[in-house]
């Protein structure tokens, strides 16, 4: 399949070349992600301290399993405790049990990005988990 022509990075005042269609030259992929994570604040301080540890280590000895996979019939180790509905700062939401599964790496990733529009999608225009 033919390789789409370089196009110039969309950074304002930038003109280096993308040659892997993302947009952004390296360093302005870079220069948006440090101000994205400057922007999320610390994991502490969106809720992910060391209550929220034990609490994640305890619901996993109970739910070790992807609940994506073992939908499907397959057996595969959860290591991420996803909240089915984005909590967004509710710490109400955030701690209810309820709106916890768990989920492998892989369908947790794929879950969040689909949620946050990454992948090229609108946020909430669904997908698949892994």
């Amino acid at each position: 399949m033919p390789k789409s022509a370089p196009r110039p990075c969309t950074y304002p005042g930038c003109g280096a070349l993308v040659h892997d269609g993302s947009g952004r030259c390296v360093k302005h992929q870079r220069t948006e992600a440090k101000a994205l994570d400057a922007r999320r604040g610390s994991a502490a301080s969106r809720g992910y301290g060391h209550k929220w540890q034990q609490a994640r280590e305890s619901f996993l000895r109970e739910h070790p399993l992807c609940k994506r996979h073992q939908d499907r019939g397959e057996i595969v180790p959860a290591v991420v405790v996803d909240h089915i509905v984005p909590h967004k700062g509710d710490q109400s939401l955030f701690w209810r049990r309820s709106n916890w599964q768990p989920l492998c790496k892989r369908c947790h990733d794929i879950k969040t990005a689909t949620e946050d529009g990454a992948f090229g999608r609108r946020p909430g225009a669904g997908g698949g988990g892994g």
